[in-house]
């Protein structure tokens, strides 16, 4: 490699260089938060916004339910105001919506009154109970009719059936990120899993839900999808809510994860987020790694070449979209960054 290439090289995104592999391919907040009540929902916004100015980036994603946490009857007046409070969001925040299955009575009226209107604005929109390929094309056929194109599709996994398909499930391009719908999971074995399953120890402990929650999280990389991991029902137990997100970060291979209480969004910011020491040492790879032009580099006596400088990068990507604080040198990445 002469110099000119080597410049060339150096001067590149880590994003141009490392992330052609299926690995990391999207980058969403670790947070997900779910409300579907009218004065929650308005409260979560004002919340993403508040935290967005405190971290300096929007941290947490911000989805309007229109299915099992919102009241029954009324579905088109709901969908009419989720559509409205996602149009009144702070500008650069990250807002999605639930609506009703693709089966439902209810799933057209919500993609054309909401996608229809706000799809512009949408970050995502998430379709529960998907069962097979087919419900995410119904799905993507419907968002495409109501000339939301590009509105990436979130699918809940709640089934075992739908566990044993989620790699096809995953392999669709519109797929953007897998979760798992816990209490669904445990209700569909017929009494078969107890209600302990449902827990947050539970849950980490019964061979069907651990099966389940490690197939999902497979299938998602698998693709370069984000695997994001089921609810905390005890929200007021911190304790409980920061051990589940540790281990699903930590063990079971989930990069995102649900909150359905204001409280739950920075204990899982916590959980997901790197520490001090890897954000320096993936801050330092990954530049030595750029002043290399990314061909090997030994750094401490260990060889380090792009299939490690991946992870690295990745570590600081978390780090980005957690909120920590970074190194001048990775601060330069994310600002020359349209994202």
């Amino acid at each position: 490699m002469n110099a000119s290439s080597a410049s060339s090289s150096s001067s590149l995104h880590p994003r141009e260089v490392l992330l052609g592999a299926q690995a990391g391919a999207v980058v969403l907040p670790v947070c997900d938060h779910y409300s579907g009540v009218e004065a929650r929902m308005r409260k979560s916004l004002a919340l993403q916004a508040e935290m967005a100015a405190e971290f300096g980036a929007c941290v947490f994603d911000v989805t309007l339910d229109c299915e099992d946490g919102a009241p029954v009857g009324g579905e088109a007046e709901h969908a009419a105001l989720v559509t409205e409070l996602a149009l009144s969001a702070a500008p650069g925040m990250r807002v999605g919506a639930r609506v009703h299955p693709v089966d439902h009575p209810s799933f057209a009226g919500d993609v054309i009154t909401i996608a229809g209107r706000a799809g512009h604005r949408l970050s995502h929109l998430m379709v529960p109970k998907v069962e097979s390929v087919d419900d995410v094309r119904d799905a993507v056929e419907a968002l495409d009719a109501a000339g939301a194109e590009a509105l990436p599709l979130h699918v809940l996994i709640e089934s075992p059936l739908a566990v044993h398909r989620a790699f096809e499930i995953a392999a669709h391009p519109r797929v953007q990120s897998l979760s798992f719908g816990l209490m669904d999971f445990v209700s569909s074995h017929g009494g078969a899993i107890p209600a302990e399953g449902m827990g947050a120890a539970g849950q980490f402990s019964h061979p069907l839900v651990v099966r389940a929650k490690l197939d999902i999280a497979s299938a998602a990389h698998a693709y370069g999808k984000v695997p994001s991991h089921c609810v905390v029902t005890e929200f007021n137990n911190i304790d409980a809510m920061r051990a589940a997100a540790k281990k699903a970060a930590s063990e079971f291979g989930y990069t995102r994860m649900w909150s359905i209480h204001p409280n739950q969004i920075r204990p899982i910011l916590e959980a997901f987020a790197p520490d001090d020491r890897q954000i320096q040492i993936a801050t330092k790879i990954t530049a030595a790694a750029a002043d290399a032009a990314w061909a090997p580099v030994s750094i401490d006596g260990t060889l380090h070449d792009r299939a490690s400088y991946r992870h690295f990068w990745q570590v600081l990507e978390r780090a980005h979209a957690t909120g920590r604080s970074l190194p001048p040198e990775a601060q330069a990445w994310f600002a020359s960054s349209s994202s």
